[in-house]
């Protein structure tokens, strides 16, 4: 007999690894929002999970480790992702920032000065 602690952390890891990667913002936040509410539900599941196990609960447990990988990498694409948008969101940033004040880098080492700026 497995426990149901342990089949619901299955049913957890399976609802994680089948989350899709949402790039647009609209359902980035609800993504966002859905993993760590998954990542919250296998938390407080953890702890329940403690020795003795039974013969079954061994395998089944085997099953679980076998999986974890592919939830690393999953969890490691979908910060790729957020990591990429950031990145793309500051530079962005920067663009409209050097196309306001496109002056604002350059080095004044004292022999030009421009007072009307």
């Amino acid at each position: 007999m497995i426990r149901p602690e342990m089949l619901q952390w299955k049913q957890a890891t399976e609802r994680l690894l089948a989350l899709p990667i949402a790039t647009d913002d609209e359902h980035r936040e609800e993504m966002i929002g859905a993993i760590e509410g998954i990542l919250d539900e296998r938390e407080q599941l953890q702890p329940k999970i403690q020795p003795p196990f039974s013969v079954e609960e061994e395998m089944f447990g085997q099953e679980l480790v076998a999986i974890e990988p592919k939830v690393a990498a999953k969890l490691e694409t979908y910060l790729t992702a957020i990591r990429k948008d950031l990145s793309s969101s500051q530079t962005k940033k920067d663009g409209v920032r050097n196309y306001v004040n496109p002056y604002s880098k350059v080095a004044r080492d004292g022999t030009f000065y421009d007072t009307k700026q």
